[in-house]
């Protein structure tokens, strides 16, 4: 696991998909941190505008998604191959945006907060921020959070640092989620819980979220 600087070792922004250079690099690993960016929480209408990705060695490539864009071959291949374990920090969105803009059926995968919500049951505090304050040290800056993630013109400097960081320290998390969750008892629960991910995302993008309610 690398030691982490101020900037990622491997930085790039691409444009609809990843290269084939990016794209061999990554999928020759054996897990991946993934996030994603929207114009707003509601699939189907808001659209996804950026897709980040960060291997274990803090390679970090950012792809723009086109307005009218529907496939991305590349990424499509990463996140569907079965080799690759996927990590996200609350899964369930990111899936789903994948799904909905991309048509992309993300497995296998790794959820950072449910892990946390399993693991670290000493605390409330299961937000990205708080995780990877505690886990990593790391203090993330969520100021570029809510901001135009669809503009015609080029991501800010301050943007494209969120992005990065969004996914820079997800991997080391899930590591010290993992040893947690053995500790306890509870990783074979995350697992099951990780494989109704992609049916909770299906739901959701149908409109069918409260399904499970009273």
């Amino acid at each position: 696991m690398t030691d982490f600087s101020p900037h990622p070792k491997n930085f790039s922004v691409f444009d609809k998909d990843i290269d084939t250079a990016w794209a061999e690099r990554f999928s020759s690993t054996s897990i991946l941190a993934v996030d994603t960016e929207a114009m707003g929480l509601i699939h189907g209408r808001d659209r996804l505008c950026l897709v980040q990705l960060c291997d274990s060695e803090d390679n970090v490539a950012c792809i723009k998604i086109g307005v009218d864009q529907k496939t991305a071959p590349k990424l499509q291949s990463l996140m569907e191959n079965p080799s690759i374990e996927k990590v996200f920090h609350y899964a369930r969105f990111d899936v789903a945006a994948l799904a909905s803009g991309l048509g992309i059926e993300t497995t296998p995968l790794f959820c950072t907060k449910i892990a946390s919500k399993l693991g670290r049951t000493y605390t409330p505090r299961h937000g990205l921020r708080d995780l990877i304050m505690e886990l990593v040290g790391v203090e993330l800056d969520k100021q570029a959070q809510s901001s135009d993630w669809g503009s015609t013109e080029e991501l800010t400097d301050k943007q494209l640092a969120y992005a990065a960081n969004d996914v820079r320290y997800l991997i080391r998390a899930k590591t010290c989620l993992e040893t947690m969750l053995r500790r306890e008892g509870r990783f074979h629960l995350a697992q099951n819980c990780f494989t109704c991910i992609p049916i909770l995302s299906e739901l959701d993008r149908l409109r069918f979220s409260q399904i499970f309610d009273h």
